[in-house]
């Protein structure tokens, strides 16, 4: 007997998925009984938090602490003309709620920070990284590792996205990669860009989430939109990590 009940609408929504066969009706129980945060509602927090809304993911916690401007809306698809000055978590809320009611959306506008990183986290199946900053992700991808929570990274510049997965104390995370100090300037991108990455983070949670296929994990894939060429870079775990290291 099943644990999870479905409305006829919702098995209507999600009927062509459930076709998939590595989906199901038990793949998409899963989907819904999930609870995801995504760090990020801009250019890369806008179609990873669509399509795990359209794909039936139980709840989304949301945290983004700035307002929506106009530079935001080459990108941002969840953020519209009208919601120029409002707080980027309540125009997201506002989308997500109306593309799909049968799921929950809470969402917080909170800066991430070294205090509160786990405890926004704790008890959520997965944190997406939809970040623009790396001294925020590192502080995020510590708090997943700390939590034990996988973390699906992506970062975007330009007409070139990245995005690896992370399962902590089994996969190379974000800090086995990135050595030495961080730079600070402002990111050049066009809208497919985050478009591209965030659909594969999002491909990668759902994939995560019904436990079929292939993750990005100990591998990074590497998207440059103007010679339309992906390629595949694999990492290796640091043992001296100061974040993950300590882990077995």
């Amino acid at each position: 007997m099943t644990l999870t009940e479905f409305t006829p609408i919702e098995l209507s929504r999600y009927d062509r998925q459930m076709l998939i066969h590595q989906v199901g009706r038990a793949g998409q129980e899963r989907l819904k009984q999930a609870r995801i945060v995504i760090a990020g509602a801009g250019g890369l927090g806008s179609p990873i938090a669509m399509y795990l809304a359209a794909a039936g993911v139980g709840k989304l916690s949301l945290i983004d602490c700035d307002t929506v401007e106009t530079g935001n809306l080459n990108r941002q698809l969840l953020h519209w003309q009208k919601d120029i000055g409002r707080p980027k978590s309540q125009s997201a809320l506002d989308k997500l709620v109306r593309m799909n009611p049968d799921i929950r959306v809470e969402v917080s506008s909170t800066q991430i920070d070294a205090d509160n990183a786990s405890k926004l986290v704790a008890g959520y199946n997965a944190v997406v990284d939809a970040l623009d900053n790396l001294n925020t992700r590192y502080i995020l991808n510590q708090a997943a590792i700390a939590c034990g929570i996988p973390f699906f990274h992506g970062a975007v510049s330009g007409f070139e996205g990245r995005a690896m997965s992370i399962l902590p104390g089994k996969s190379a995370c974000l800090r086995c990669l990135h050595k030495g100090p961080v730079p600070e300037a402002v990111t050049p991108v066009i809208g497919v860009t985050p478009g591209i990455i965030g659909s594969i983070q999002a491909t990668e949670v759902i994939k995560f989430l019904i436990g079929r296929g292939e993750l990005l994990t100990n591998r990074m894939i590497h998207y440059d939109g103007l010679a339309m060429v992906f390629r595949e870079f694999r990492i290796q775990r640091n043992p001296d990590c100061d974040h993950c290291g300590h882990l077995h």
